[in-house]
């Protein structure tokens, strides 16, 4: 079953065409990469599904509601971008819990929820500090857990890992591949191959239009990646260790 799909979705920018009769179809739990370099449309086409967007032409379905008629707030949907998106003054727990205000939940929900969301990012006991306080993995987690405290059925991440070194981007993929193991449907936006394997399936991108859409026969593991990452540091460590001796 279709999760989500995109019928012959179109968005202009003045004399540019950004996104050219794109349609898509997602799958039910699906893990799937836009793959591209920069100024294809794959962004462009992430925020009309996130609803910041509104496209010129064509209809966007989830659910088996047409998502154009759908306030963003009130679509089962949420999205991390490149850029954390935090708010600088205020705390990591005020940062997460933001988007429950709207949805006017009780304290009590929306603290238990922000505390599970922290969780689930490896974040618990940093509620008190500041974005500034943190690292760029830390703020991305932040960031994912905003997204996730709305108990969302489809995670949208736009480049999660354009900002990180290589290591702390396996271990935020690793982050995605596990929340989708729980269910949710994933799309990620990247420029970078190598962090597209890491998906079930791959659409490549140019100039708004897909060009090549296949499946990873076998999407790497993130979580295997990390350890092996771990284990090679290690081995460095302990050899410059004994040089140094």
């Amino acid at each position: 079953m279709s999760r989500l799909r995109l019928t012959h979705l179109t968005r202009r920018f003045e004399d540019m065409v950004a996104v050219d009769d794109v349609s898509l179809d997602v799958a039910d739990g699906e893990f799937l990469t836009l793959l591209g370099p920069s100024g294809c449309g794959k962004t462009t086409t992430l925020r009309m599904i996130a609803g910041f967007l509104a496209p010129d032409a064509g209809d966007i379905w989830f659910d088996d509601r047409r998502m154009t008629e759908v306030p963003p707030h009130k679509r089962n949907t949420a999205m991390v971008f490149q850029s954390y998106a935090l708010f600088p003054h205020m705390s990591v727990a005020e940062n997460v819990g933001f988007g429950l205000l709207m949805r006017k939940l009780p304290k009590a929900e929306r603290a238990e929820r922000i505390a599970e969301a922290l969780e689930l990012v490896s974040l618990t006991g940093l509620e008190d500090r500041r974005p500034g306080q943190l690292s760029g993995g830390q703020q991305q987690r932040v960031a994912i857990a905003r997204a996730l405290v709305t108990q969302p059925t489809l995670l949208l991440a736009d480049e999660p890992t354009g900002n990180l070194d290589s290591k702390t981007s396996v271990e935020v993929m690793a982050l995605f591949q596990a929340l989708n193991e729980q269910g949710i449907t994933v799309i990620i936006v990247t420029h970078e191959p190598d962090i597209a394997q890491y998906a079930h399936r791959v659409i490549e991108v140019r100039d708004g239009r897909i060009i090549k859409d296949h499946s990873v026969a076998a999407p790497r593991r993130a979580a295997d990646d990390v350890l092996t990452m771990d284990t090679e540091t290690n081995v460095q460590e302990i050899g410059a260790a004994k040089e140094a001796a």
